[in-house]
């Protein structure tokens, strides 16, 4: 990494569970208490239907696809995304979720395949088999080397940053909370006495400035500090006000990046006060292809996000985005139209973005108001 740059590499929901566990070499229990599909590799036979045959057992990267290659290339400093799922073999269905996730943890290679610093726990499906998967899945990342952040085996733990060490003694602080309008239950919250979640019950003002303190008391001078946060509904594209003052009131206060996710399709992009906010990074890995019902939205496409900021001051300098699409139950590059296509609906969001040569998305920094 250079001495005066940091370039990250963001996602958003990586989805290692159900059918993309059950093509892994080492599947866990392949049972589901969903209404219409209670066997995980239904999820692959739907999406054979559509991308053709998908082999079994796949290599860990396999899910990965073109994106390792990609990073390998563009060489982010510090790699993030959201891992929701449990990462588990043991642990009882939560009871009254139709939709639950757990990868086995023989397939952590899967995760250090993709070589993540930090996973963000803090979601709606981290606690689907009980505290006896969180523990697991904190063990196994742990035993892994990648660092977690928004989840722990009391609440002090669930709340304490990732921290990855840069250049010059300083660190990238990364924080994860999750809301209930994501879908995450209120007695998933993480307690002194109770393994859970870092809890955001709504999006307010005090709870801006409660985290801002706790940042505080972290926060060494140099630190960078990127917020993840798991919020919203799935579908659409628009942004609730008080998630906009939330984003903003947070870096008004010394954070540096806000990294949303939930949404299972990019959301808007905003550069406020030449910090970032990615409302919503869409998806990366699921077992999603083959399922119709939301096909306005493209969610076939997928972005490995990457900002570079001033490593002195947060400021964004860069903003880059390597389009993807799932097929096979892996990641391919995306073709020129479909890059175009997601610039251009996300230009018409808010941020403009162009397709260089390469066939990434860059921003157009000339479109920042002021």
């Amino acid at each position: 990494m250079a001495d005066d740059t940091l370039t990250l590499f963001l996602a958003g929901d990586v989805m290692t569970g159900r059918g993309v566990d059950a093509v892994l070499p080492h599947p866990g229990p392949p049972d589901l208490r969903e209404d219409l599909v209670h066997d995980a590799r239904d999820y692959v036979r739907l999406a054979e239907r559509v991308g053709g045959p998908v082999p079994r057992p796949v290599p860990p990267q396999w899910p990965w696809g073109a994106a390792l290659p990609l990073l390998d290339d563009l060489r982010p400093d510090v790699r993030i995304v959201n891992l929701e799922t449990a990462v588990t073999g043991r642990g009882a269905h939560e009871p009254g979720k139709g939709i639950h996730y757990r990868m086995h943890p023989d397939n952590v290679a899967c995760l250090t395949a993709a070589r993540l610093d930090v996973c963000a726990l803090a979601n709606n499906h981290v606690l689907d088999f009980g505290p006896t998967g969180l523990t697991d899945t904190l063990d196994t990342l742990s035993g892994a080397g990648i660092a977690y952040a928004g989840a722990g085996r009391d609440a002090d733990e669930a709340r304490r940053p990732a921290a990855v060490p840069l250049p010059g003694g300083r660190r990238l602080l990364v924080f994860s909370l999750a809301s209930p309008s994501s879908g995450v239950p209120p007695h998933w919250a993480a307690t002194a006495d109770r393994p859970g979640v870092a809890y955001l019950p709504e999006p307010s003002a005090a709870a801006a400035d409660a985290i801002v303190d706790r940042i505080a008391g972290w926060a060494g001078r140099g630190d960078r500090v990127l917020l993840s946060v798991h919020w919203g509904s799935n579908w659409g594209y628009d942004v609730p006000p008080e998630h906009v003052a939330f984003a903003h009131r947070l870096l008004d206060a010394g954070v540096d990046v806000v990294h949303g996710h939930s949404s299972h399709h990019p959301r808007p992009v905003e550069v406020y006060r030449d910090r970032l906010v990615l409302y919503g990074c869409g998806d990366l890995v699921d077992d999603y292809e083959g399922i119709s019902g939301h096909d306005a939205y493209r969610p076939e496409l997928r972005l490995l996000w990457l900002p570079t900021l001033d490593a002195a001051t947060g400021e964004l300098r860069a903003l880059r985005a390597a389009p993807l699409r799932t097929r096979r139950m892996r990641l391919e590059r995306a073709g020129v139209a479909e890059a175009r296509w997601l610039a251009d609906r996300l230009g018409r969001l808010g941020e403009r973005f162009e397709v260089d040569a390469d066939g990434l998305l860059t921003r157009v920094a000339s479109t920042v108001p002021g």
